[in-house]
């Protein structure tokens, strides 16, 4: 079995940063198939996506 996938990040994140994560994971496990995260550039996305992956343990293509 793999192991299980985790953040190596050295910051935890920040701002609205925790809300988006809460909002994206809540929309995935009540059964929304699609959901849009918007940022500006250099808003930490692409680390918002890997928190959310974490914590859902789910297989994701990148």
């Amino acid at each position: 079995m793999p192991s299980r996938f985790r953040v190596d990040a050295p910051f935890k994140p920040a701002g609205d940063q925790p809300q988006a994560i809460s909002q994206l994971v809540e929309g995935v496990r009540s059964g929304l198939s699609q959901q849009v995260l918007l940022g500006v550039t250099g808003s930490g996305k692409t680390n918002v996506m890997s928190w959310v992956v974490e914590e859902l343990q789910r297989p994701v293509l990148v």
